[in-house]
C-alpha cells in the first residue's frame, strides 16, 4: 500500500476511493475530494493562471499543465499504448489514441 507522511493526507486519499468529495465549485456545481483541488479548479472559472513556460511564455492554471505542456518542448513520451507502441506526451492523447484500437472514430 501506499504511505502517507500525515493522516491528513492519508485521510485526503481514502476519499479517492469511497467517493467523498466534501469540496464543490459555487460555480459550475463540480466536487473534489480535496480544498487545495478545489482551489485549482476555481482558476478555470477566474482566467488565473499563475504558471508560465520558461521556453514560450505560454500560461496554465496549474503546475500539472505546465509539466504537461513543457514535454512539447523536451520530446518526452511518458505513456505508451499497450496495443501499437505508439507514445504520447500525455495521458489524454493516450486516451484518445486507444479509441482507434477500440474502433471508435471522431
Amino acid at each position: 500500500g501506499k504511505s502517507f507522511t500525515t493522516s491528513y493526507a492519508l485521510c485526503c486519499h481514502r476519499r479517492i476511493h469511497t467517493g467523498g468529495k466534501l469540496y464543490s465549485c459555487v460555480v459550475c456545481g463540480k466536487s473534489f475530494t480535496t480544498s487545495y483541488a478545489l482551489c485549482c479548479h476555481r482558476r478555470i472559472h477566474t482566467g488565473e493562471k499563475l504558471y508560465s513556460c520558461g521556453d514560450c511564455g505560454k500560461s496554465f492554471t496549474t503546475s500539472y499543465a505546465l509539466c504537461c505542456h513543457s514535454r512539447v518542448h523536451t520530446g518526452e513520451k511518458l505513456y505508451s499504448c499497450g496495443d501499437c507502441g505508439k507514445s504520447f506526451s500525455t495521458s489524454s492523447v493516450l486516451s484518445r489514441h486507444r479509441q482507434i484500437h477500440a474502433g471508435k472514430k471522431f
